[in-house]
């Protein structure tokens, strides 16, 4: 018959194996910012394709927002930073496989990505807005009254531009951002609804092009990416948030960049 004590032996040996495989995880999450600190770099995930969060200057060098809050975090943190490139898409996936050890790239925050992903306090927007030339008086929905809107059809913007136009704005849809943005350059629309990014590669593109802010539809936070489980890294980049707020750099950085009364290049 076997003893309590032989009983007890066998189960610990059983689950020995079980605690060397899952303690490692444990310790290995919460290593990213001793590793950044050990290492003296941060890398980090920015998007190169949309201004003026993050886009290649004249220089083919990274600029924008995105890119100078990278640059913050690595400064507050007194690392290097290495600005990695991601698209959309890979934003998550790069976080999951330990690619970067953060993405600051207008990144949101829903249910279904925090479950794959943590989040930062936020530390900017994006937002969908109407814009014009600066001459044109436009500050509330009711302004728009007798004028044509260029938007894409069926996108965020079009949908929120519906809900606040009324029946004597005259709404010009276009299948593609690229059509919408040339019939406001060409003058076949008096305003745009757009996103600020699309707003701000227009005027990019061609720096004679008014595109002048004129009121928001909609508003969407930004967030910082940090790998799942990695506490210390995301509390630390959230003190490194709250002092900017507090000290007025991130206001600074957005006037840099762009502002509700007019886009800044």
């Amino acid at each position: 018959m076997m003893t309590r004590s032989l009983t007890g032996r066998l189960l610990l040996a059983l689950l020995l194996p079980c605690a060397a495989l899952t303690a490692p995880r444990a310790a290995w999450s919460q290593t990213a910012l001793d590793d950044i600190h050990k290492h003296k770099m941060i890398r980090v995930g920015i998007p190169v394709d949309l201004p003026p969060f993050g886009f290649l200057g004249a220089d083919q060098q990274p600029a924008g927002l995105d890119v100078d809050m990278a640059r913050l975090v690595a400064a507050k943190l007194d690392v290097n930073v290495k600005l990695v490139p991601v698209a959309s898409a890979q934003r998550v996936p790069a976080l999951q496989e330990h690619k970067v050890d953060l993405v600051i790239s207008t990144l949101g925050k829903n249910a279904e990505r925090e479950k794959l992903i943590d989040f930062t306090a936020d530390y900017s927007s994006f937002y969908l807005a109407v814009f014009g030339p600066k001459a044109t008086v436009v500050a509330a929905p009711a302004d728009l009254k007798g004028k044509t809107v260029a938007v894409t059809k069926g996108s965020i913007e079009d949908q929120e531009l519906s809900k606040v136009a009324g029946a004597d704005v005259q709404i010009e849809r276009f299948d593609d951002n690229a059509a919408t943005l040339a019939a406001y350059g060409e003058g076949r629309a008096k305003l745009l609804a757009a996103g600020i990014s699309a707003a701000m590669a227009a005027a990019q593109k061609n720096p004679s092009l008014e595109v002048d802010t004129k009121f928001v539809l909609k508003d969407s936070r930004n967030y910082i990416g940090v790998p799942k489980g990695e506490d210390k890294l995301r509390e630390k980049v959230n003190e490194i948030i709250e002092a900017a707020k507090a000290s007025g750099e991130l206001r600074k950085l957005s006037a840099k960049w762009f502002s509700r009364s007019g886009l800044k290049q």
